[in-house]
């Protein structure tokens, strides 16, 4: 039977991405990782962990960096090294997986973190071989890719579902995108939540309800296919299908991203549909990053978001509440800060906003290999 491992984490380390605590190396040292669906390499902060070569950790000669939507960036030596996920007495191990060790990173790219699990598909999990052992360096991203010779690593979660004690299927459940200030921080319930690693049916303690399953439409994020969205009771806005160039569908859902990402266009027609008092709280949030003062907010006016997705079977409506886009006690006890972003035309990210209200399978082995996203309405 395949094992099932349930890690708590919290959004307090990394600026409302989730974390979680992560066991490396031949002393098991654990480290406090951001959990992102939008990657799929695991990298450690080389200033937080040094490989113990002598204990077991394996020096390659791969190297491997990345950037990401934020345009932050790291490098680093690739190592083989014993990786632990789970709480005591539901633990899964690989005892050779594939770990980047950071010695070159952009200012705050970790955060308070200790670094980064990707949980993405292994299509984007890319390493450099080059001339020679990697570590100890260091090296930068501009001498990995202009030396050395792309070839494809898998990534953890996939190491683990090769050696059988784990199916390839995280499921989360989450309650807030920030951090919900004044009550406690990481002591505070609505900054914790679950990932759940190999399963998700069986945890009924986390959600109510039926799943509704969205197609994945490509293996290399968990790309979907938005088809509409809708503002309350208005008119539905279409959505075109094709992305942007380089992208194989116009969506993703990413755990990695703490708000609604919409292009330009959309998030002008998006807006346009609050009344006008609403849009006059709702655009300098977006525009200017200027929180509210919730006591001015009158948030049970506010209405649904509605995004309509192709599903396996049908259409799927999933809803976004007032409370979720707008995360009250943001960047401080008594002000909200709307978590909807402008991004890049063609492209949404449907990030934990979306998530919050559910509890969300990502099922990595649904659809031979391609890969499913189930929604069950959390238990709040």
């Amino acid at each position: 039977m395949a094992k099932i491992a349930r890690i708590p984490i919290t959004n307090v380390y990394k600026d409302g991405d989730y974390t979680g605590l992560i066991l490396v190396g031949p002393k098991r040292r654990p480290m406090n990782v951001i959990l992102d669906t939008g990657s799929s390499l695991l990298a450690v902060d080389g200033r937080k962990y040094t490989p113990d070569v002598a204990g077991g950790d394996q020096v390659t000669s791969l190297a491997q960096t990345a950037t990401y939507g934020d345009g932050s960036t790291w490098a680093g030596a690739m190592l083989k090294s014993s990786v632990t996920v789970g709480q005591a007495g539901a633990q899964v191990t690989v005892a050779a997986a594939n770990v980047a060790v950071a010695s070159a990173e952009s200012s705050g790219v970790f955060g308070s973190a200790d670094g980064i699990l990707g949980l993405a598909y292994a299509p984007l999990d890319d390493a450099y071989q080059m001339p020679g052992p990697t570590w100890p360096g260091p090296h930068t991203a501009q001498q990995i890719t202009a030396t050395g010779k792309k070839v494809p690593v898998a990534p953890y979660l996939t190491q683990l579902a090769a050696e059988g004690p784990v199916s390839d299927r995280i499921s989360f459940y989450t309650r807030r995108s920030f951090i919900h200030e004044g009550s406690g921080g990481a002591g505070d319930p609505l900054n914790q939540g679950w990932m759940i690693v190999g399963g998700g049916e069986e945890s009924t303690d986390l959600y109510a309800g039926a799943f509704h399953t969205v197609k994945i439409m490509a293996d290399d994020w968990y790309n979907t296919n938005l088809k509409a969205i809708r503002v309350g009771d208005t008119a539905a806005i279409a959505v075109g299908a094709r992305g942007p160039q380089g992208m194989p569908s116009n969506s993703i859902v990413d755990s990695g991203t703490n708000t609604l990402s919409f292009g330009p266009k959309l998030l002008a027609e998006l807006v346009s549909r609050f009344s006008p008092s609403q849009q006059a709280q709702l655009t300098p949030g977006i525009v200017e990053n200027r929180p509210v003062p919730v006591a001015d907010l009158r948030l049970p006016e506010w209405p649904a978001l509605s995004f309509v997705l192709e599903g396996d079977a049908g259409d799927v409506t999933l809803a976004v509440a007032p409370g979720d886009y707008w995360q009250v006690n943001a960047p401080k006890a008594g002000l909200a800060t709307a978590a909807i972003a402008k991004g890049t035309d063609g492209f949404t990210i449907l990030g934990l906003p979306l998530m919050n209200g559910y509890f969300t399978i990502f099922d990595g082995e649904a659809d031979k290999g391609r890969g499913a996203i189930k929604f069950a309405t959390s238990k709040r």
